[in-house]
């Protein structure tokens, strides 16, 4: 694959740096820490209804042992080129969704080890609209791909958060729509991504 003026073709994610619009994308390391935890903590409380939900968000506390430690996860950041703080991240592991709270049929279709599932694609608001999420997952996808381990790559989205379902209807497939469900089930929309190959 040819890859473009801009991109990372180092797929390790051990070390390296991209700029976008002058941002400087890389796997978060230590030092980034603080900064990934600050921006996923400010978007849960200011974007989602639910706020910090320990069973639903607790990788958001520790996202170094989250992210970090397992050889098939990784938390990518991007950082303002202003003064080098952390404006969004991206991650993924490999859980697959679980049943509860998820559709049992979700957790059975998106096994955990096979499923590389996307999180905490977050952007502070004064920095979107600039590409920063798309490059981001367009990363996470080439690593899952590089993998070799992942079949699937698997996310879901609140709706009711401004632009995300709209985003990710653009780069992926509804695999499911809970709002169609009887009752709305938790009104979350699930996708599917392809990945690089």
């Amino acid at each position: 694959m040819e890859w473009p003026p801009g991109t990372i073709k180092d797929r390790s994610l051990n070390a390296y740096d991209v700029q976008v619009h002058d941002y400087c994308i890389r796997a978060a390391g230590p030092d980034d820490i603080d900064g990934a935890r600050a921006v996923m903590l400010d978007t849960v409380y200011r974007d989602f209804a639910t706020g910090y939900v320990p069973r639903w968000h607790g990788d958001i506390i520790d996202p170094a042992a989250a992210y970090l430690a397992p050889a098939r996860h990784t938390l990518l950041v991007a950082l303002d080129p202003a003064d080098d703080t952390v404006v969004a991240t991206a991650a993924l592991d490999s859980r697959g969704p679980a049943h509860p709270p998820n559709p049992r049929d979700l957790a059975e279709r998106y096994p955990s080890g096979e499923t590389a599932q996307l999180r905490r694609v977050y952007v502070r608001p004064t920095h979107r609209r600039r590409g920063l999420a798309r490059h981001l997952v367009a990363e996470l996808l080439a690593f899952a791909a590089t993998d070799g381990g992942y079949r699937a790559v698997y996310l879901h989205t609140d709706p009711a958060v401004p632009g995300a379902e709209a985003f990710w209807r653009s780069l992926g497939k509804v695999v499911h729509d809970e709002r169609d469900d009887p009752g709305g089930g938790q009104r979350i929309v699930h996708f599917e991504l392809a990945m690089e190959r």
